[in-house]
């Protein structure tokens, strides 16, 4: 089983950049692909990012193409989203997750097994 935290969230306005990370607690991280979704307020969660276990593969949500990009560090166990030129549609509570035992990257929310709580993202116009 593995733990997830995320952190970095806050107030920007757009135009603007934040960093989200996301720790995880276990000695399995480097095993599980991992994802970012998001939830604005009266929507469904939706996909943001996710990357493949080794890195190696990334995939992307066409709204946040060329603006975001998800990395990892499998030796601090933390995941991470880089998040450039931010619109106000980007508002939204941002969510990491993990998958078990999936060998490349995953877009939909049932091919997860862990969630962290969310972080709060706000972009003001």
């Amino acid at each position: 089983q593995v733990q997830l935290v995320e952190s970095g969230g806050g107030l920007v306005q757009a135009g603007g950049s934040l960093r989200l990370s996301c720790a995880a607690s276990g000695r399995t991280f480097s095993t599980y692909a991992m994802g970012w979704f998001r939830q604005a307020p009266g929507k469904e969660r939706e996909f943001v990012a996710a990357i493949s276990w080794s890195g190696s593969s990334t995939d992307y949500a066409d709204s946040v193409k060329g603006r975001f990009t998800i990395s990892r560090d499998n030796a601090k166990n933390t995941l991470y989203l880089q998040m450039n030129s931010l619109k106000p549609e980007d508002t939204a509570v941002y969510y990491c997750a993990a998958a078990r035992g999936f060998y490349g990257t995953a877009r939909k929310r049932g091919d997860y097994d862990y969630w962290g709580q969310g972080t709060q993202v706000t972009v003001s116009s």
